[in-house]
């Protein structure tokens, strides 16, 4: 039993000893990994594998579970930025990562090219970008975050399967690697159920429902309150620790307005960009903008998040008396 259980492992989520021996063979020749600050990526990678491997042959513990957890987001960011830019200039080594990511969030990676890439980066918040936080409501609190990659999913599912439609009379050498991805996952699934469902429950789907969540509640996090209308003032940054600790994610509007730049690369662009942001929209740790936000807010009416939004309306309001008076 446990033989398949590696075999799957090790060869479903491609084992990362295979990737690093490919590089260091490769790479006397020729740079296979774009920027060598991947290394900490292809570490999150290989330290979620071998956790799942692991906890799954010798049991689970508070402190192994809670790093799974952790990596879980960090993953999520690797699978985000490998979508804007892969990690290799090897196209065999991009497919194979593209699977390794897939198998280890539970869901495709080619979505980020429909949804993401195409759809929000392109609009940036604003009223044509279907996952816009302000379509569902103007708001910015902890029920909004909790629901709002549900509410994001019935937006981008249909919009995932209208691609798909329109794939197949395109290229159907591209919409069979696309439906691969789906195939991957349901297969990995089944087996490990079939083995165990319960460690599959606990050790692998938990997880990755945890980090899908995140992955999607994340453009709650980085929008809610921020202008839409807005050519700058479209998204919140954080700076901290977050940021070396989840591929530079707090850097939100210099990855908006670069998306094919590297997130190594983000520190640098968001020194340019900074000073003109709003002041609302930067310069705060994440976990004190989670702590003022969520929770001093609610006793403490002067720490609520105020909208960008209304702030533009209210503008255009008075700007329109001042035509008509005037």
């Amino acid at each position: 039993m446990w033989s398949h259980i590696g075999v799957v492992f090790s060869c479903g989520c491609v084992h990362p000893v295979y990737l690093t021996r490919l590089y260091l063979v490769s790479g006397a020749g020729k740079k296979m990994l774009r920027h060598k600050a991947d290394w900490q990526a292809l570490l999150y990678l290989s330290l979620q594998t071998l956790l799942f491997v692991w906890q799954w042959l010798y049991g689970t513990h508070w402190v192994l579970y809670g790093t799974t957890l952790f990596l879980t987001l960090g993953v999520g960011c690797v699978h985000h930025n490998h979508a804007h830019l892969t990690m290799w200039t090897n196209r065999s080594l991009n497919r194979l990562t593209d699977m390794w990511l897939t198998l280890l969030q539970g869901h495709p990676t080619f979505v980020f090219h429909v949804t993401h890439n195409s759809n929000h980066h392109r609009h940036r918040h604003g009223p044509a970008d279907i996952t816009r936080t302000w379509r569902f409501g103007d708001t910015n609190h902890v029920v909004g975050y909790l629901l709002h990659p549900l509410q994001a999913f019935w937006v981008v599912f249909p919009c995932v399967i209208r691609w798909l439609r329109r794939l197949f009379h395109r290229s159907r050498r591209v919409f069979s690697y696309c439906l691969m991805q789906y195939a991957a996952v349901l297969v990995f699934w089944a087996v490990l159920a079939a083995v165990d469902w319960q460690k599959w429950i606990l050790i692998v789907l938990i997880p990755q429902l945890f980090g899908l969540h995140w992955l999607l509640a994340s453009n709650y996090l980085q929008h809610a309150h921020a202008d839409g209308h807005s050519r700058i003032n479209f998204a919140r940054n954080f700076e901290g620790l977050i940021n070396p600790l989840l591929f530079n994610v707090g850097l939100h509007t210099a990855h908006h307005l670069h998306g094919r730049a590297h997130w190594s690369e983000l520190p640098e662009l968001h020194r340019r960009y900074r000073p003109r942001i709003h002041a609302r929209l930067r310069g705060e740790s994440f976990t004190w903008y989670i702590l003022k936000t969520w929770f001093l807010s609610l006793p403490m009416p002067q720490f609520r998040s105020r909208s960008l939004m209304r702030d533009a309306a209210q503008i255009d309001t008075v700007a329109e008396t001042v035509e008509v008076h005037g």
